[in-house]
């Protein structure tokens, strides 16, 4: 209680800068040199690269219905990416859906309309904005509830393709991340883009999916930026910050999991 006594007034309010921007932007460009070395040449899957014990290990828990998660960082020759200002929350997360189609688990994905029904409470409401061939625009209100109540307005431009008959990708940004202020009061209002709590700047997201072993193979790597914690109370809020992108992925996929395998009965 002290630690929330602390942190919420110092979060109140934060303008993001054009160097944390550009940390961030230099983050991801190496990470999706990367990300385009795999898909060419692989491991497709974050876990066939592990080592054979990890590996097996992995498969096992993902056997067993349950979400298999890791830390990420990208370095460049070695060396951190700073983002002055900011943090950059990177995880990447695998489930595998028995019983289902690729075809069956894309047409999940993209029906937008209906990603509140799917991912409520996190999601609050959604609607697809655009669609044209593999490309969608998406909208969706995003709802936080830890240390305080976060509401977010937020829209996604997506692209899928298809480097094999047996495999999927999508790549997720997010042009726009407004946080909402007195949600679903008469005087409710959106504060300015990157002027506001920081709770969550940016948002990339890389869904990978293979169909295999009579199913299909799930990855979701998030890489998103908040503000940076005033380093008076970073080792009190660090730690439940730092656990917030993790908790929504392996919700995300956990629940993508279930409606799924709901779905395709």
């Amino acid at each position: 209680m002290v630690a929330v006594g602390v942190f919420v007034p110092l979060l109140r309010a934060e303008q993001l800068q054009p160097a944390t921007v550009a940390g961030y932007d230099h983050y991801i460009a190496v990470s999706e040199q990367r990300m385009a070395s795999e898909i060419k040449s692989g491991p497709f899957l974050y876990v066939d690269g592990l080592s054979a014990g990890d590996r097996e290990a992995a498969l096992g828990q993902l056997k067993n219905g349950q979400v298999v998660s890791a830390a990420m960082e990208t370095l460049e020759q070695g060396r951190k990416i700073d983002a002055p200002g900011g943090l950059i929350h990177h995880w990447i997360g695998t489930v595998f859906i028995p019983g289902v189609t690729l075809q069956q688990t894309v047409s999940f994905l993209q029906d937008y309309d209906n990603r509140a029904k799917y991912y409520s409470p996190s999601v609050e409401r959604s609607k697809l904005l655009e669609h044209n061939g593999d490309h969608f625009k998406m909208y969706m209100r995003l709802r936080d509830k830890k240390i305080i109540t976060v509401v977010l307005d937020t829209d996604y431009d997506i692209d899928y393709s298809y480097p094999a008959a047996d495999r999927a990708i999508a790549r997720s940004t997010s042009p726009r991340i407004q946080q909402v202020e007195n949600d679903g009061q008469k005087d409710e209002y959106l504060k300015p883009m990157g002027d506001d709590g920081g709770y969550m700047w940016r948002l990339n997201t890389y869904w990978r999916m293979l169909q295999r072993d009579g199913g299909v193979y799930v990855q979701l790597e998030a890489i998103s930026l908040s503000r940076d914690i005033p380093s008076a109370v970073a080792w009190m809020i660090a730690p439940i910050i730092n656990k917030f992108p993790r908790e929504s992925l392996e919700f995300t996929l956990g629940r993508t999991r279930e409606t799924v395998m709901k779905l395709a009965k």
